[in-house]
């Protein structure tokens, strides 16, 4: 059986905004706290977090759509990379993400969740309310 996290996240600017915001190596730096090596071509490299999350990207869709292969330390040899895919929709003045992360290892699933709300959702509010804001 498949391991899928869902998550549907809206958040304080316009979706391609945010979408920008991913793919942007220091705008992800400011939201994450750590440097990140990201691509917009299928075929470039994915990393962050230290060396921490590893992948490649597989396909860029601007502005609406990145899916991306993520692989962690924490994942056994034999795992499959995990496949993400972020979809980014307008919501009134506000941006809506849509989060489908499949197969994510047993032993990975609930840090890989708990992951993504405290390590990307959490800090991306924070630096929409404070940073963002300010530089608009």
């Amino acid at each position: 059986m498949r391991n899928v996290i869902y998550k549907t996240v809206v958040l304080k600017a316009p979706a391609d905004a945010l979408f920008d915001m991913y793919l942007d190596p220091q705008l992800h730096q400011a939201i994450t706290g750590l440097p990140v090596l990201i691509g917009e071509q299928a075929g470039d490299e994915f990393e962050a977090f230290d060396g921490a999350l590893t992948g490649v990207m597989l396909q860029v869709a601007k502005p609406r759509l990145i899916v991306q292969t993520w692989r962690s330390p924490a994942f056994a040899d034999d795992d499959p990379d995990s496949v993400l895919f972020l979809s980014f929709h307008p919501q009134g003045e506000q941006g809506r993400i849509d989060l489908i992360h499949l197969d994510v290892p047993e032993q990975e699933y609930e840090d890989v969740k708990k992951g993504w709300r405290e390590k990307y959702f959490e800090p991306w509010r924070e630096f929409l309310a404070n940073e963002w804001s300010a530089t608009r």
